[in-house]
């Protein structure tokens, strides 16, 4: 979140219309979160059908390691423990990702967790999935922080 405001280099008000702090930009869509304008709705229909593709996709690329582990015969216990660890890393990274749609994680939980959030790509992508369906994706974050940053600025 920025404390200047949002000019050009003519000294209008930016994209948002407004002088004081720039609303961050969300990933999809800009900062059309903030009026819902510029095809937000399209945005949101596009991000919650390609969410749910990407979740099908991984679905499917997850299947067929599980082939791949009954031709190679690793045996019941292995092939029960990959299940099991793909489970629970979703698990947890749906937890993690839902989290912080609401508040922002601290930057070295963050890094910490990168590799059990990347075992767990279907539980990120179905939190993705399920938020999107009510709003862009870390949108009640964002407009939080932007209005106390606009209330600030104005007080």
């Amino acid at each position: 979140m920025s404390d200047k405001p949002d000019t050009t280099s003519a000294g209008r008000t930016g994209r948002t219309g407004r002088a004081g702090p720039r609303p961050e930009p969300i990933r999809f869509f800009g900062v059309t979160w903030v009026d819902h304008d510029g095809g937000y709705a399209i945005r949101r229909a596009a991000v919650t059908v390609g969410s749910l593709a990407a979740i099908v996709a991984g679905c499917l690329v997850l299947r067929f390691a599980y082939e791949g582990l009954e031709i190679a015969a690793v045996g019941g216990f292995v092939t029960g423990l990959v299940v099991v660890m793909f489970a629970v890393c979703s698990a947890l990274a749906f937890r993690h990702t839902w989290a912080g749609y609401t508040k922002r994680p601290a930057p070295d939980s963050q890094s910490a967790l990168r590799g059990l959030l990347t075992i767990g790509f279907v539980g990120t992508l179905t939190a993705y999935f399920f938020r999107s369906l009510t709003e862009a994706p870390g949108e009640s974050l964002h407009r939080t922080e932007y209005e106390t940053a606009s209330h600030r600025k104005r007080n």
